[in-house]
């Protein structure tokens, strides 16, 4: 799928103010994007100054960013600015908003102001709000300020997240476990209210494609290349033939369809029907961009695709469960399941083995500890047509040895965090991501409509706090 960004640059000023000033401050942020790679479309195609201060001119910037596919839209105050003009705009096109302007300068020695970018920021802001649109706000600062930096590139990360919710189709491979009521979904109402579309299969398809794939050159040579990765002298060589087949075949359904992640029925009647488990063949998606939730968890699809969204498609993400607190430490928990988590992250030399839970004990399960450093969780959520997004950073730390994928992870205040998820809408499971993606899903939440915001750790104040740079570390 497409994960390329493009934005909408659509620099403001007033008549009344230093038209000079503004153009120059114009080109400082254009070199600035520019150092950053970020891919943007301005106006100089609109008049001379390349610059929106008419409000006749918003339909006609509408209409060339729409043809451009912008993502999202910078509206940048080079001076005061035009609120309605920019406003307009803003309204006409629907997409995540970011409002920002230089610092201004010291008055002039006549007493005279050459912008009053700050007070237009006011402005803007209270049309805006007046046009119920939702915004992006970093504080007034200079263009080579740290606050500038980070509050851009966090919400180049925000429009990522919003991006992939807004295009969303999840690919769900058969119903939901019986004894498994937590992964209740109302398919309804996640197309009517946010748009995401479910796209199902069964089973019997799944295993119908896999089994057409399982002697297949292309099996044979990605079960060659894997050979020299992983240990899987516990199992049969056929029956990894039979996980990389089901592998290939839900790789190619989520091409086909163009889906964003999976949920699938991963036990029991699959082993009844193929044999095997999926959880290797999970793995290996996960790691390339298509990620899978165990036991048919839509709620869960939808989070490890945001949660690898915030890191701009760079970091895969992994299903875990909430499982047991740390035997010694009472603010560590266990992030585990039964072997999906990214080949990638394995720490040490990765096995493939048998389940140790399930009656049939059936071939396909990854076993290792995945790599530590900083872990953010996030789980999307709802019940009651009340949905919220939960997200908080943590860090992978030493513990007890585990059959299947795990890492062990340390909280500030874990109670806290297992008390907001015992209160819901949440369940056991959660998406994890390495690196601390929380500043960005609070961002996103704001243009996710009918989504909460619920946070963790840190909370949202001090998210707020470091992305005005008041404080370095989170």
């Amino acid at each position: 799928m497409e994960h390329h960004l493009k934005i909408g640059m659509a620099p403001t000023r007033r008549n009344v103010f230093s038209k000079e000033s503004a153009l120059e401050h114009k080109r400082l942020i254009e070199k600035k994007l520019t150092s950053w790679d970020v891919d943007f479309v301005g106006l100089d195609w609109l008049n001379k100054e390349g610059l929106l201060y008419d409000q006749k001119d918003s339909q006609r910037v509408a209409e060339k960013f729409r043809n451009e596919k912008i993502d999202a839209l910078f509206l940048p105050h080079v001076n005061f600015g035009t609120e309605a003009a920019v406003g307009k705009l803003a309204k006409e096109l629907g997409l995540p908003v970011l409002l920002w302007g230089p610092r201004d300068d010291s008055p002039l020695q006549d007493g005279s102001r050459t912008r009053d970018t700050q007070c237009g920021l006011f402005a803007t802001s209270k049309l805006l709000r007046r046009f119920n649109v939702p915004f992006t706000y970093i504080v007034n600062t200079k263009i080579d300020d740290k606050v500038f930096e980070r509050g851009f590139k966090n919400f180049l990360a925000a429009v990522s997240v919003v991006k992939a919710f807004r295009k969303m189709r999840i690919g769900v491979i058969s119903t939901r476990p019986g004894d498994f009521w937590t992964v209740i979904h109302n398919e309804g109402e996640l197309l009517e209210r946010f748009g995401i579309e479910l796209v199902p299969t069964t089973l019997v398809d799944v295993v119908d494609w896999a089994e057409k794939l399982t002697e297949s050159k292309e099996v044979k040579e990605e079960m060659e290349l894997l050979s020299q990765r992983v240990d899987y002298s516990g199992i049969e060589k056929k029956d990894l033939e039979k996980v990389l087949a089901l592998k290939r075949a839900m790789k190619k359904w989520a091409s086909e369809e163009e889906l964003s992640a999976l949920a699938i029925q991963c036990w029991n009647a699959l082993q009844r029907a193929f044999g095997v488990m999926p959880c290797f063949a999970h793995s290996l998606l996960s790691d390339e961009g298509i990620p899978v939730a165990c036991e048919t968890d839509v709620h869960g699809a939808i989070s490890m695709h945001l949660a690898q969204a915030a890191t701009m498609f760079q970091r895969p993400s992994f299903l875990a469960d909430l499982t047991i607190r740390h035997p010694e430490d009472d603010n560590t928990e266990l992030l585990w399941h039964c072997g999906p988590f990214p080949l990638s992250l394995a720490k040490s030399r990765p096995k493939i083995g048998r389940h140790f839970i399930l009656e049939s004990h059936s071939p396909g399960v990854s076993e290792w500890e995945i790599e530590g450093g900083d872990i953010s969780i996030l789980r999307f959520d709802g019940d009651n047509s009340q949905y919220k997004i939960f997200a908080s950073h943590t860090r992978a730390v030493s513990g007890p040895f585990n059959k299947g994928t795990y890492v062990w992870v340390k909280f500030k205040n874990w109670p806290r965090i297992e008390e907001k998820l015992i209160y819901g809408p949440y369940i056991h499971h959660v998406a994890g991501v390495h690196g601390k993606i929380a500043p960005v899903i609070l961002e996103a939440s704001k243009y996710m409509s009918g989504v909460e915001f619920d946070d963790g750790e840190p909370e949202a104040e001090e998210l707020r706090q470091w992305l005005r740079c008041e404080i370095d570390e989170l």
